[in-house]
């Protein structure tokens, strides 16, 4: 079993004894280690270091000439010898190809988002037909132009 199915088969075991009342994987976690089903693991502080920076990178913000607010660090996943990590650079100093990666990279993950989203919806109504069904639009058209409304109103 990987460390991911593990996890998956506690929380599960976690919604039965506890009536699948929705919780945190915070508070699953405390009870695991509590029940001693999980062990904490042993920290590489370098790593645990880089993953925050990562996050601190994808966090940043700036604001262009024009007002608008972009994020200003773009990561490419690459995999070298069958290990996977990321690439970070700045959209200001970012080669051409660096940038192009890390946008298809992105839509790739959003389509892959709103498919997965469409499955689970399509098997909750599936299974509950006898409620009113879930709608699901994907068509963001009209939300970006929302949304870029509200920038520019805001500016």
């Amino acid at each position: 079993m990987t460390k991911q199915e593990e996890l998956q088969r506690l929380f599960h075991r976690y919604q039965q004894e506890h009536g699948g009342v929705p919780e945190t994987p915070y508070r699953v976690v405390e009870w695991a280690l509590a029940q001693g089903l999980l062990e904490a693991p042993k920290l590489d502080p370098k790593a645990v270091l880089a993953d925050d920076l990562a996050r601190a990178l994808r966090e940043e913000y700036a604001t262009d000439e024009s007002g608008r607010r972009y994020r200003r660090n773009h990561a490419v996943r690459v995999t070298r010898n069958s290990v996977q990590f990321a690439l970070w650079a700045e959209m200001e100093n970012a080669p051409r190809e660096h940038m192009q990666k890390a946008f298809q990279q992105r839509r790739q993950q959003i389509v892959g988002d709103c498919f997965q989203l469409k499955q689970d919806v399509d098997v909750y109504n599936n299974k509950h037909r006898e409620m009113k069904q879930i709608p699901l639009v994907l068509d963001f058209t009209d939300d970006v132009a929302e949304l870029e409304a509200a920038d520019e109103d805001a500016a």
